[in-house]
């Protein structure tokens, strides 16, 4: 299946479906018992939960964080490889992301015009005429 706008969000069933669900679950039946029965043993098992779902949540964020990185690089050496400049430095991290989805033809001319008319991630991608799919970044 290619990508393209509209099915271009990844997710990751094990994260986004099971672990923090459960987790959130975990977390509210805890915070129940803790009310309904206060005592050490209950505040303890609540504060693992909120420690379970913080650990979860910051190893995700760290992940993305590491993955944007990656991606900033491409797309840096990308932009040097068709033009021998550097990527503007005006781009912010979310505009470098999403022009990561452009294709060869079209990838100068939309850092040329998100540096110019300061276009959203969003915008940059509906702008994306051919797209070329990111298969690796969940």
């Amino acid at each position: 299946m290619s990508q393209n706008y509209s099915n271009h969000k990844r997710f990751y069933p094990l994260f986004h479906f099971t672990t923090i669900p459960l987790t959130v679950i975990g977390l509210g039946l805890a915070v129940y018992t803790v009310i309904s029965i206060p005592n050490i043993v209950t505040g303890l098992i609540a504060l693992a939960f909120i420690l379970i779902l913080l650990v979860a949540l910051m190893a995700r964020m760290f992940a993305l964080k590491a993955q944007d990185r990656a991606v900033r690089a491409e797309e840096k050496l990308r932009y040097f490889i068709l033009t021998n400049k550097a990527l503007p430095t005006e781009l912010r991290m979310g505009q470098v992301i999403a022009l990561r989805f452009a294709s060869d033809d079209e990838f100068v001319s939309l850092v040329d015009k998100a540096v110019s008319n300061n276009l959203s991630p969003d915008e940059i991608k509906k702008e994306i005429k051919n797209w070329r799919g990111d298969y690796h970044k969940i």
